[in-house]
């Protein structure tokens, strides 16, 4: 006769079962007892290296509920075999294949320029398509307080601006003071441009350059740095394509642009 053994583990000391999720490459989670945030780029032998947003790599066991993912702890296992489509966006949100694009909503982002535009598109991009914001460039943050009156916003339309440069005193902190309601919500980030929210390593340079009061920005680093500096719209394209996803940009960008897309999508 077989014998049966009971579980007598009071239910409400029974652990919950966590979902087992593939360590698939970029796939970002943060280790339970350190606290170390990484993409995931390597799973062999019963391990996971994880690599952090300052390139540090650490390696850890494949432990059960040994990870947090989004803030809920998961087991992380070796993936299967074979081509798998890609788990994260280039912003490092969980991607949905096969999700349409939202119709736009009423809410906006506004950017100061071009390029902030295309930097804020090329990381993401696809999570803004799915949300239904759409973005929009200034060209210059002087036309702001017109620009403000004339969308109107409300608690159904709200309006997030990015702004470069916005340091205290400057000119760009007295106007976002101007527009700044329960509706507006003004961000920005400390560079002169958005170039510099790229970060060096990802371009193969060891620094930003430092250009003289008076000269033009872009020209200054361009020739400081041996690029083209009749042409930085090219070398604006060539930057641009050296950004694959949000581990290219400085955190100070990163943070405002996620803060931004959670003020308009907000119930």
């Amino acid at each position: 006769m077989r014998s049966y053994d009971p579980d007598l583990t009071p239910p409400w000391k029974k652990s919950a079962p966590v979902p087992e999720i593939p360590a698939d490459p970029d796939l970002v989670v943060e280790e339970v007892t350190t606290g170390f945030c990484g993409a995931v780029i390597r799973c062999e032998a019963g391990t996971v290296t994880l690599e952090d947003r300052f390139g540090k790599h650490r390696v850890f066991p494949l432990e059960p509920r040994g990870f947090l993912l989004e803030g809920r702890v998961v087991t992380l296992v070796r993936p299967m075999s074979g081509p798998s489509r890609p788990t994260r966006t280039a912003s490092g949100s969980i991607a949905v294949p096969g999700a349409r694009a939202r119709v736009a909503r009423a809410g906006r982002i506004y950017v100061e320029g071009r390029h902030d535009a295309e930097l804020v598109e090329r990381v993401w991009g696809d999570d803004l398509r799915i949300e239904g914001v759409v973005v929009e460039y200034l060209e210059g943050v002087d036309d702001l307080p017109s620009i403000v009156a004339e969308f109107a916003p409300g608690p159904d339309a709200r309006l997030g601006v990015l702004v470069d440069h916005l340091v205290p005193g400057s000119k760009e902190s007295r106007i976002a003071a101007q527009v700044t309601s329960p509706h507006v919500l003004v961000v920005g980030h400390p560079y002169i441009d958005v170039w510099e929210a790229v970060k060096p390593s990802s371009l193969g340079i060891p620094a930003w350059p430092a250009v003289p009061r008076g000269q033009d920005w872009k020209t200054g680093v361009c020739r400081a740095l041996g690029w083209p500096s009749d042409n930085t719209g090219a070398v604006w394209q060539a930057i641009l394509k050296r950004v694959t996803s949000y581990k290219d940009l400085e955190p100070e960008l990163l943070g405002r642009v996620e803060e931004l897309i959670d003020f308009v999508t907000a119930p």
